[in-house]
Order: structure tokens, then C-alpha cells, then sequence
């Protein structure tokens, strides 16, 4: 009986859990018609004014700003194929999180080493001849000096050695030797392409790697066993795109927004930033909310005038013979006439003869 009886209350508070979760989630809809899009903007356009223009370094990390406030909440939604400090904070595995070896080890995985960096050049420019031989106590040996040398070099006989221990690289002309030179000291040998300031760093009580410069993809292709590929942040958007995809992309860009609004003590709905999130990820690709993205994918010659560049958007409309159904917001407004927005998306209609009829 006594479980019989409990089952019932758990039936009822299961019931009446359904029913507010029901209640707050009807309460949580915005009306048919409601001005999101300007809500929106509003709520995180006006407290976006008292955001300050500053730059954070990381703790011992002279080289590596990051742009805090205005300037980087401008960065996302601007959608910048190249952000202005481009970095990735890696995290290792939680076994290695606390040892400052392994994080050093990894940062000497994780860098990008030339052979420039790793041996001996010597350059004999009038006999055209180039030679080249691993420093000592690098980890890339002979071996591999030899394999890239072949990599780059023309024709099938192998590289020589000389009695030193040089590879010995010949060249044909004044011309072939300055860019085996140039190809040579550009020659990836070893570690990350692009990562060429690598770093350790204490991130929330934990050592991380912080990088300047982004390379997504080879660090989820790379073979280090310490790295927590789980938990990789960048600033790089594009890059989260094409190697994660669009939902992944538009994840950072709200994640984004809000650690700036969180960073400047500014309490904005998540929705808001969900919604411009959406606007710039919606088509399967990252477009800006500004003249070079969104705003140039308006239909209408009038919307588009009223951002940036009038004259050319007017122009261009009346050389093409454009016709513009004047249908949305701005370009209602301009014109004068009704809104499609709020009661301005119902037609009504009188009927003076029903009227009379009646009386």
C-alpha cells in the first residue's frame, strides 16, 4: 500500500513538473511578429557602448595579446577570415594537467621547427653548391636531414655526403641556388605547420599550451598523447568551420559573445546572441553582419543603400533596371509606409456594404 502510495506522488510531482516546464516554455515564446531582430540588436548594441578598448596578455607570454571588449566582440560578429591575434589554447589530459615536463615537451612537439632551425647550412655561392648537416643534439638526425633534402632536390640520383658528414646539394645557375636556398630554409622538418611560438601557460589552475597562430586541423591529425583534443579552444572561426562544421562554428560565436559580455560584467539574453549567431551561420556558411556579408545579401536596393555606400548601391540598382518589392523593415520605413512587423503583418479589411446592410 505504502508504495502504491508513493508511486502516486511521484506520478503527480512528474505531472506537475510537465505542467510549469509547459507554462515557463509558452511564457518563453516571443508573439507572432515580434521585432526580435531589433531587440536583439538594441540589447546588445547599447551596453556594447560602454565596453572598453583593451588588450589581455597572457602571464609570461610577452608576443601573445588577445583583444578584450569592443574590439573582440567586433572580431565575431565582423565574421574576420584571419583574426588580428590568431591563437588556440590546448589542453592536456587531466593525468598531465599539473606537470609542467610533460606540458614542455609537448610545447616542443607542438612547434614548428625549418631545417634552418635543426642543422648547419653553409652556403658556397660561387661554386653554387649548398651543405647541409644536422646540429648536434637535435632530435632530427641525418636520416631525416637526408629525406627532406630529397624531397626538394631535382632529378632521381640521391643526395651525396662528403667526408664531414655534409649533404652535399649542387646547383645549375645563380638563379636555381638562390631559391634552393630560399626552398631550404623554408623546409618543414618537424612539428605543427604554422605554430611557430609555442607556449606554456596556467589557465584556470591547470597548465595549458597556448599558441600563436591557429592550426586546427593539424593538431586534431597530430599523434601527441598528451593533448586533450576534446578540449581545444581557438579563436580561428573559419578554421572550427571547415575542419568541425557550421553548428560547431556557430557554437563559438555565441560562446564567443558571451565570454565578452561575462569579461565586461554585461548581463545580455543568451537568445539575443543566439539569434545573430543564427543570422550568420543559417545558409551552411559564416557570413558578417556588415556590408561585405549579410547586409549585401539583402534583396532589396533600399535595405542595402541605407547601410554603406548609397550611391553605388543606387546606381548599380538603376544601371541593372533592379526592382525592389519593398517588403521588409528598412526599406518600409524609408518609403513611409506600414512595417510588416507586429500588427503591421495582419491585413484587415472593413466592409462598408456588410455595414450598411446591418443597419
Amino acid at each position: 500500500m505504502k508504495d502504491k502510495n508513493k508511486i502516486k506522488k511521484d506520478i503527480e510531482v512528474i505531472e506537475s513538473s510537465k505542467n510549469k516546464n509547459g507554462t515557463d516554455y509558452n511564457d518563453a515564446l516571443v508573439d507572432v511578429g515580434e521585432a526580435v531582430g531589433i531587440v536583439a540588436a538594441q540589447s546588445i548594441g547599447e551596453p556594447g557602448t560602454q565596453m572598453t578598448l583593451r588588450t589581455f596578455h597572457y602571464a609570461g607570454v610577452v608576443e601573445l595579446a588577445v583583444p578584450l571588449g569592443l574590439p573582440a566582440l567586433m572580431e565575431i560578429v565582423d565574421a574576420r577570415r584571419e583574426p588580428k591575434y590568431p591563437m588556440m589554447i590546448i589542453h592536456l589530459k587531466k593525468a598531465h594537467i599539473k606537470d609542467i615536463n610533460v606540458a614542455n615537451d609537448v610545447v616542443e612537439k607542438l612547434k614548428e621547427k625549418n631545417l634552418i632551425d635543426v642543422c648547419d647550412i653553409h652556403e658556397d655561392k660561387e661554386n653554387k653548391v649548398i651543405k647541409v648537416k644536422a646540429k648536434d643534439g637535435v632530435e632530427f638526425g641525418n636520416e631525416a636531414v637526408e629525406s627532406v633534402l630529397n624531397s626538394v632536390k631535382r632529378g632521381k640520383k640521391g643526395i651525396k655526403k662528403d667526408d664531414a658528414g655534409y649533404f652535399i646539394v649542387k646547383t645549375s645557375s645563380e638563379k636555381a641556388y638562390n631559391d634552393r636556398i630560399t626552398k631550404l630554409q623554408q623546409k618543414k622538418i618537424g612539428g605543427v605547420k604554422g605554430l611557430k611560438k609555442v607556449y606554456v601557460s596556467e589557465y584556470r589552475k591547470e597548465y595549458v599550451i597556448v599558441t600563436s597562430g591557429v592550426n586546427l586541423r593539424g593538431i586534431l591529425e597530430s599523434k601527441i598523447n598528451e593533448i586533450d583534443k576534446f578540449r581545444i579552444e581557438t579563436n580561428d572561426i573559419f578554421q572550427i568551420c571547415d575542419c568541425l562544421g557550421i553548428e560547431a562554428a556557430r557554437n563559438t560565436i555565441v560562446d564567443g559573445m558571451k565570454k565578452v559580455m561575462i569579461e565586461q560584467k554585461i548581463d545580455v539574453d543568451y537568445r539575443h546572441l543566439m539569434l545573430v549567431a543564427d543570422t550568420m551561420t543559417f545558409t551552411g556558411e559564416i557570413s558578417g553582419i556588415g556590408r561585405a556579408g549579410i547586409v549585401s545579401e539583402k534583396p532589396s536596393v533600399l535595405a542595402r543603400a541605407s547601410y554603406e555606400e548609397t550611391e553605388k548601391h543606387l546606381l548599380n540598382a538603376a544601371i541593372r533596371k533592379d526592382i525592389d518589392p519593398i517588403n521588409g523593415v528598412a526599406e518600409s520605413i524609408i518609403i513611409g509606409q506600414e512595417i510588416p512587423l507586429g500588427t503591421g503583418i495582419v491585413d484587415v479589411t472593413y466592409s462598408l456594404k456588410l455595414d450598411k446592410t446591418r443597419k
